[in-house]
């Protein structure tokens, strides 16, 4: 049963994510235009400002509040992997550099950084040239 709680919890921040991502792309593009990903851009800032916030209060406050039904990782599940992993990944990616950072390990979150994003842009041109592959 509770394995069927925390589906429901993820699929619900999932779909609430997806839908404000969606949302905020129309919105932003509607007002500044898409010479530049604006949208992306935003929603990736707002989406590390949530990330951080949460975990944090999560971590540093919640576990005085006996009041609330929902464990600290059911909420986890439901904004930090649902809402926010559907409403942009970059957020992650953001909190686990900062943990590296903290941790100490400075020289281990500017690899996982550059190796990230540069193989990532490798990844991204393999697959559009995979589909772009026997079309020409």
């Amino acid at each position: 049963m509770r394995v069927l709680l925390q589906i429901v919890l993820v699929c619900l921040g999932s779909s609430l994510g997806g839908l404000s991502r969606w949302g905020a792309s129309v919105l932003v593009s509607r007002y500044l235009g898409t010479a530049f990903p604006y949208g992306t851009f935003i929603i990736n800032i707002v989406g590390s400002f949530i990330l951080g916030w949460f975990m944090t209060f999560l971590t540093q406050r919640y576990m005085n509040w006996d009041h609330v039904p929902l464990h600290p990782e059911d909420l986890r599940l439901l904004v930090a992997v649902g809402f926010t992993g559907a409403f942009t990944t970059f957020s992650t990616f953001e909190y686990e550099s900062d943990v590296l950072f903290k941790g100490g390990q400075g020289l281990m979150a500017i690899l996982y950084i550059s190796l990230s994003v540069g193989i990532g842009l490798l990844a991204m041109r393999a697959g559009i040239s995979l589909a772009e592959w026997g079309r020409a």
